[in-house]
């Protein structure tokens, strides 16, 4: 029997981690919108900007600007991820709640995407940390390809466990593991979080889903059963790393949410309302949308269209 928590919080990242993987530029304005749309839908955790640099991120250039002209947002925690202590320093001078590092635990997309060694990464993130504690602000991280990697295959153990301990030495509590591409096993899911939680029972864990394989589902009911309550998905299905052949490859926050919603895990959110979202948004900014939830709806939609289908037969042979 699968154990289930009655409540789980959903943290959305399209407008950094899809927008940053779109490959083409997306006006200020349109931005802004995006966010308060995602808002407007009752979500609550937005990760809205990045402070990467402008040469390596141009699409994601005006950060500053998006938060400056953004309107209040009551209740909604802003997030900026800050990929070293530079960003975080740029960061620490705006309206963002929370920081959000980045490194990942395998060595050639170390490489490949932030141009550093894994401990050059966890250096950087470490000195973020404390530019954090600094500003007041809240700090996470996430740690990319924690399970599997496209270029260095399955990535031992051992390697997260003790980048996990050096972050937690350093004062780290809340940390996020994502998934590779979505090509990461539930046992695999399950047992990694499940261990974390052993050996470092204080951390709040996160798990950043992606949905490339088709067995995301699968993968948060593993991270669900071993504890987990925070996910991260993108709107549409949107972004996926640098690794990835195209622009889709997160999980959909309509496809996580209507799934939670089934299980009876509470999260303050309506599927109805998130899908509305996410089809409007796939309009607006020209995006493919790729989740089962925008294209077939949910169990109210199908129940109407059920029922429209038999009146109208009904009628017919009346």
């Amino acid at each position: 029997m699968i154990a289930l928590p009655p409540r789980a919080v959903v943290t959305e990242v399209g407008p950094r981690d899809g927008l940053q993987s779109l490959g083409r530029w997306v006006p200020t304005d349109e931005k802004i919108w995006l966010v308060q749309r995602l808002a407007a839908a009752g979500i609550t955790e937005i990760e809205a900007v990045s402070f990467a640099h402008p040469r390596f991120i141009p699409d994601l250039r005006d950060a500053e600007e998006v938060l400056e002209r953004l309107p209040p947002l009551p209740g909604v925690n802003l997030r900026g991820l800050v990929p070293n202590a530079r960003g975080a320093e740029r960061a620490a001078t705006t309206r963002v709640d929370e920081m959000v590092g980045l490194i990942t635990a395998s060595v050639a997309y170390s490489a490949l995407n932030q141009n550093t060694t894994i401990e050059g990464a966890l250096e950087q993130a470490i000195l973020a940390l404390r530019v954090a504690e600094r500003a007041g602000k809240r700090f996470s991280l996430g740690l990319g390809m924690a399970f599997w990697c496209p270029l260095d295959g399955l990535i031992p153990e051992e390697r997260v466990m003790a980048i996990v301990a050096r972050l937690h030495d350093a004062g780290l509590r809340e940390l996020m593991l994502a998934g590779s591409l979505g090509f990461e096993d539930p046992p695999t899911v399950r047992a990694r979080f499940a261990r974390i939680l052993d050996r470092h029972p204080g951390m709040t864990l996160c798990y950043h889903v992606h949905d490339q394989a088709g067995i995301a589902s699968a993968n948060v009911l593993a991270a669900l059963d071993a504890g987990v309550t925070r996910f991260e998905v993108s709107i549409c299905g949107l972004g996926g790393g640098v690794a990835t052949p195209e622009a889709i490859g997160n999980m959909p926050t309509e496809d996580l949410t209507q799934m939670l919603e089934l299980c009876g895990v509470e999260t303050g959110l309506e599927s109805g309302a998130v899908i509305a979202a996410a089809r409007e948004i796939a309009a607006r900014l020209a995006l493919p949308l790729a989740s089962r939830a925008g294209q077939h709806g949910n169990r109210a939609e199908a129940l109407a269209h059920g029922r429209a289908k038999l009146a109208a037969k009904q009628g017919t042979s009346a």
